[in-house]
């Protein structure tokens, strides 16, 4: 969220106090994210380190507290606990929020900076981790499991025919269905090919792990001292590994799209057999699902402030050179070929 939400800093003082026990100094509002339903600040108090504080809107799981919580406690070290409120809590509730507060560690993301050698062979190591613990069934029977739902594809082509039929008196909106109108058959394609590999995939009993489900460098929060986090737990899931090594040279952000970086992060995330059927689904399913959640922002409100404007920018930049929808073609290119090669059609 780019724009400070309509809640008082003395509310957030008082609600941190009354949870936490916490002698509340200043709050400072840090705009930072592209999740509109997100609220994030910098805690001082005058008698210890600062904190981090996510305030969250709608649609909370408490799965995105209770998954990076066991998982830190499982020896995770690449994981920023939520702290306990004073009754043991992972959360607080302030009005229409949800209250999460963490320790505040300095870094930038992994979109700022790019990752070491060393850190690439750690974080496949601490995802090859993740990837195989075993959650206890609390746990595990909370978090959804991978559907190949058309949900999102479906949406896509509901604001694709909104586009055509219907003017937009918003700015942001307008443009946003200028661009779509001139991308329609493109668009069109990225979903049409995820709902062919989605059916595919229905046939194949491919194992489920704990995912992370949106782990790219965005959610990576890199220290001068070389340590790294994985944080946003917002959607964790049970499905093939490949929801999220999809993001390991798939190019969001225009980042993550070099071969030495997928080597290194491969040396350390070990032994390792892609189902590359899984892969290029899931990296056209994401680009589907973004379009998707992008358009529900621009199309469906004119609310949102700065946030609408970097969501266009966010949404046109996905068809740019080296980003993500070149990548999901040469990934589903190099299927096609392994699929000639080993079947001869």
């Amino acid at each position: 969220m780019l724009e400070k939400p309509p809640i008082q800093d003395n509310r957030i003082i008082a609600q941190l106090r009354q949870a936490y026990g916490l002698n509340i100094s200043e709050v400072e509002f840090l705009p930072l994210g592209a999740d509109a339903n997100t609220a994030v600040y910098r805690v001082v108090t005058g008698e210890s380190a600062p904190y981090f504080l996510k305030l969250r809107k709608d649609n909370f799981e408490e799965t995105s507290v209770l998954v990076p919580r066991f998982l830190y406690d499982q020896g995770i070290r690449q994981i920023i606990p939520p702290l306990k409120t004073l009754n043991g809590q992972l959360w607080s509730e302030l009005e229409f929020y949800t209250c999460f507060l963490y320790p505040f560690i300095q870094g930038c993301s992994g979109f700022e900076a790019a990752l070491s050698d060393t850190q690439w062979i750690e974080f496949g190591d601490a995802l090859k981790r993740i990837h195989t613990t075993i959650l206890p069934p609390e746990i595990e029977k909370q978090i959804p499991s991978a559907t190949y739902s058309p949900r999102w594809r479906e949406m896509v082509r509901e604001f694709q025919a909104q586009v055509e039929h219907s003017n937009f008196e918003d700015p942001v909106a307008a443009k946003m269905a200028v661009f779509m109108r001139s991308h329609k058959e493109e668009i069109s394609e990225l979903v049409e090919r995820a709902k062919v590999l989605g059916e595919v995939l229905q046939t194949q009993p491919l194992e489920r792990v704990l995912c992370h489900s949106d782990i790219h460098g965005g959610n990576l929060l890199l220290t001068r001292s070389e340590d790294f986090y994985i944080v946003d737990w917002d959607n964790p899931i049970l499905a093939p590994k490949e929801r999220d090594l999809m993001f390991i040279g798939g190019g969001i952000g225009m980042n993550w799209n070099s071969e030495r970086e997928e080597a290194l992060f491969y040396k350390g995330y070990r032994s390792i057999n892609i189902n590359l059927t899984a892969l290029t689904y899931y990296r056209f399913e994401r680009i589907v699902q973004d379009i998707a959640a992008f358009c529900e922002l621009i199309l469906l409100t004119t609310q949102g402030g700065e946030d609408r404007e970097q969501g266009f920018q966010y949404f046109t930049s996905q068809f740019l050179p080296k980003n993500v929808i070149e990548i999901a073609h040469q990934t589903n290119r190099k299927l096609g070929e392994y699929i000639r090669s080993t079947t001869g059609k």
